[in-house]
């Protein structure tokens, strides 16, 4: 699976404008390098433009996407490198103002591109740590005890899948009521339903307890739509990982990949 995701990100990256032009401007500096045009650190900062590129078309394609463990590691690992690459030109900058060899204003856009970067990397963080704990908590949840007989999970029967209006319908009413975000934990397949072998496509699932007044209000609202859904008031083997509310009908399974 991560050789096919590394060759996937390289293949994107390998499309990313920005990256192409970093490598055709590190060709024609190691020409003119050779040619006695250019100093060798010309190359070592081409180079480094290269990488730069190739990182941020990594991000690109993680930071807002659906990850499984491997490609939040990799997420990480590129806004690492992109924070420290950018730390070492703001004290390369910093010796050289004190040197007084050259203007604070002269490095002034390193500082917000630091600040930048670093929030990219506070982002990269929290979705690494998200990931990790979700498939995680689907890992252990497979070895739980069934709950004892009751209302742990009540199901609203239904067939029809969401859509993008449906679910704007959903979220819009959800706000307009409680004036706040339609808190939904998972829209459509994502990594952790791979992983648990569940096809989540055409469903939501919403971070409320079934019994709170988002949830009641919510169960009745898809209720007076027709919506099917089903209320999970605790963590159930081989179904949910926790307390939730699951918009449209149930999972299909899918093979588990090794």
């Amino acid at each position: 699976m991560w050789l096919l995701f590394l060759a996937a990100v390289l293949a994107c990256a390998a499309e990313s404008p920005d990256l192409m032009q970093a490598r055709q401007r590190l060709e024609q500096v190691r020409q003119q390098a050779a040619d006695g045009l250019l100093p060798a650190a010309a190359v070592r900062d081409a180079q480094e433009a290269v990488d730069d590129a190739s990182d941020e078309a990594i991000l690109d394609q993680t930071l807002y996407g659906d990850l499984t463990e491997e490609q939040a590691s990799s997420m990480l690992a590129a806004a690492q490198r992109r924070v420290a690459r950018t730390e070492a030109k703001v004290e390369q900058g910093r010796k050289l103002v004190e040197a007084g060899v050259a203007e604070r204003l002269r490095f002034a856009d390193l500082d917000s591109e630091l600040a930048s970067r670093k929030q990219a990397l506070e982002q990269a963080e929290g979705r690494a740590a998200l990931v990790s704990q979700i498939v995680e908590m689907a890992r252990e949840e497979s070895n739980m005890p069934e709950p004892a007989p009751g209302k742990a999970e009540e199901h609203v029967a239904g067939a029809n899948l969401l859509d993008a209006k449906d679910i704007k319908d959903i979220t819009l009413a959800f706000e307009k009521e409680f004036d706040k975000p339609l808190p939904i934990s998972a829209k459509g397949s994502t990594a952790v339903h791979r992983a648990m072998g569940f096809d989540h496509t055409g469903r939501i699932d919403v971070a409320v307890t079934p019994d709170s007044p988002e949830g009641v209000w919510l169960r009745k609202y898809l209720e007076s739509k027709d919506i099917p859904y089903y209320a999970f008031r605790s963590a159930i083997a081989g179904k949910a990982t926790g307390s939730h509310i699951h918009i449209g009908p149930g999972s299909t399974r899918i093979p588990v990949s090794d």
